[in-house]
């Protein structure tokens, strides 16, 4: 194709955010973009995205003005396996000034949605046939791409489970060690199985690789063909919040993410003396109901009911933000958790981990509700303003997903700032009473700040702790912009 569509993209990674943009260029909608684009992250960001996994997708429609949350994150298991069969390890990542326990193995998988979710999005409102979407994915798998420092410095971080078994040492340290900034890694089985969804469709997925996927938890975890029969992509209306001038479309109960934002977004409003203070009203809020998102919201004035869920996840995550010049707007946050630590055989990715998520288990491992969808700190956001404005935004950085979503609307929709200032400026997160700070204030803002919180932690860097947004907009004359976030080697272009 030669056409072009206008737009803009940004994403966690150059070859997410520049094969999204190929697809704009080629006369695809943003839809189709968001597609292929979260198809190279799965080969450019594999340990934060994978067939593996799952996610959320705000869909808004130039056709409709409404928005769509497509929900195809990760199922618990319809039936627990005994306790004492599973493969569930304990692995300590280290992030230099401190490490964190995760868990991996067979039985730390839930039920992936990623590929369902994303068919269900191209029959609903793709233009491109899927071949088309996957091919530059494919390609780059086959051909191989070169390793980012952001990249490599996270695969340091999770080497015990990048180097856990011998399938996984064989594609991420086949000579022994990591790869290096710089240096080319190819993913042939990746790229096979790209090859096998173009020719087949999703029977392939569904058929072949379901079975391979059962074949290797059937003896030490808790995933069989009657969880991924029974998985469904559920297609809820966005939560719908207005704020200066605005209709932001949030992620809705049961997902945590989104009403944080509305309480945040509404205390700004209403009484809070500045963003921290919206914020640690919002994180009260969440404690005294106890992570109860339909009592937060309701507390606010806003009446959305929610269904129930299996818990919060909030493991490691991309964005990706695409808006096209028809006015449409795709929003995507994606997770495989840290990846369970067996490549799925021949197909060069891992399942999920989400069943060693600690903060799920509150009264232990193992102790999740049967057949629940996750509950999730991801939001994905779409806002519309009556002035033709439109933006798409999102974040990757666990429960600070929530706070810096919150920041970059207000720097974008109420400051009136560009999203590369909007998102590079200094970011704050508040939880249960901590406050952590970019410490760029002046003095006089510093000590304000730090007489509210006496309990705070300053940082002297911007630093992925606070997150990695991705934001796009179309600004109320036509222009677009977007801007990726370095704290977490973001990318963007505009078409």
């Amino acid at each position: 194709m030669t056409s072009t569509r206008r737009g803009a993209v940004a994403a966690g990674h150059v070859l997410t955010a520049g094969t999204a943009a190929d697809i704009l260029r080629a006369g695809g909608n943003a839809f189709d973009a968001v597609i292929a684009g979260l198809w190279m992250a799965c080969v450019a960001e594999p340990v934060l995205a994978s067939p593996g996994g799952g996610g959320f997708l705000t869909a808004h429609s130039n056709t409709t003005g409404q928005a769509t949350l497509y929900d195809f994150f990760v199922q618990t298991p319809l039936h627990k396996a005994p306790t004492e069969r599973l493969e569930f390890n304990s692995v300590h990542a280290d992030f230099g000034t401190a490490t964190q326990e995760f868990h991996i193995g067979h039985g730390a998988s839930a039920t992936p949605g990623f590929v369902p979710g994303l068919y269900a999005l191209h029959g609903d409102l793709g233009t491109m046939p899927m071949a088309d979407l996957l091919e530059p994915a494919m390609l780059a798998a086959r051909d191989g791409i070169e390793v980012t420092g952001f990249q490599a410095y996270l695969s340091q971080v999770v080497k015990p489970i990048l180097t856990a078994t011998a399938s996984s040492r064989a594609q991420f340290a086949p000579v022994g060690e990591l790869a290096a900034p710089g240096q080319t890694c190819a993913n042939h089985g990746l790229a096979g199985f790209y090859d096998g969804l173009a020719r087949a469709g999703q029977a392939f997925y569904q058929n072949e690789t379901v079975a391979q996927f059962c074949s290797a938890q059937a003896a030490q975890g808790h995933l069989r063909p009657s969880d991924f029969a029974a998985y469904r992509v559920v297609k809820r209306a966005a939560l719908t919040v207005p704020f200066s001038g605005a209709r932001v479309e949030l992620n809705p109960p049961p997902s945590a993410g989104g009403a944080f934002v509305a309480h945040a977004l509404w205390g700004l409003d209403n009484g809070a003396r500045d963003r921290a203070d919206a914020l640690a009203r919002a994180d009260q809020a969440r404690l005294k109901h106890k992570g109860d998102v339909t009592a937060m919201l309701t507390e606010v004035g806003i009446n959305h009911l929610g269904e129930a869920d299996g818990g919060p996840a909030s493991r490691g995550t991309t964005h990706i933000s695409v808006i096209d010049g028809d006015g449409n707007a795709a929003s995507a946050t994606i997770s495989n958790g840290e990846g369970n630590g067996h490549m799925v055989d021949g197909h060069g990715f891992m399942l999920n981990n989400m069943l060693g998520e600690e903060d799920l288990t509150p009264h232990g491992f193992h102790n999740w509700r049967e057949d629940a969808r996750l509950s999730s700190n991801m939001c994905p956001a779409v806002a519309a303003a009556s002035n033709g404005t439109l933006v798409a935004l999102g974040s990757g950085g666990s429960n600070r997903i929530r706070s810096a979503v919150f920041q970059v609307l207000v720097r974008l929709l109420r400051d009136g700032m560009t999203p590369a200032d909007a998102v590079h400026t200094a970011r704050l997160h508040v939880e249960n009473g901590h406050l952590d700070f970019e410490d760029d204030l002046d003095p006089d803002a510093r000590a304000a700040l730090t007489s509210a919180f006496p309990n705070h932690r300053a940082w002297s860097d911007r630093n992925l702790f606070f997150g990695g947004v991705q934001a796009a907009r179309r600004t109320a004359d036509g222009r677009f912009e977007a801007a990726g976030d370095a704290r977490r080697g973001g990318a963007a272009v505009v078409v």
